[in-house]
């Protein structure tokens, strides 16, 4: 039941704020920077009763990730500002991404250790 729940939300959020970037565009990207997947993410987490320190580990990996979204992010409005096209934009922002999140895990390895 809840899992049909989850996927209505996310479908209503998802086109909403499709809906709202055609007619605002800088609005549209400002909700979609919202940390709505987040948040429902840990209410759902939440709601199906997990333990505190998955809720906890869970929150410590979306912080992680921020560094790299920011990244993917920035390059995709480059790449889109250059003219390129908007899948090659987004491939490019998910392979700098990708080696981010890479470079990153390395570095945390090496800082703990």
């Amino acid at each position: 039941m809840y899992s049909i729940i989850k996927i209505l939300m996310s479908a209503l959020i998802i086109a909403g704020v499709t809906e709202m970037a055609k007619r605002f565009p800088t609005y549209g990207g400002i909700v979609a920077a919202l940390p709505i997947v987040s948040l429902l993410s840990i209410i759902w987490l939440s709601v199906q009763e997990e333990k505190k320190e998955v809720v906890s580990q869970f929150t410590l990996g979306v912080l992680y990730g921020l560094p790299g979204t920011i990244l993917l992010l920035a390059v995709v409005y480059i790449c889109l500002k250059n003219s390129f096209h908007v899948f090659m934009c987004l491939s490019i922002g998910v392979v700098c991404w990708g080696l981010f999140l890479g470079l990153q895990k390395i570095l945390f390895k090496i800082i703990t250790t």
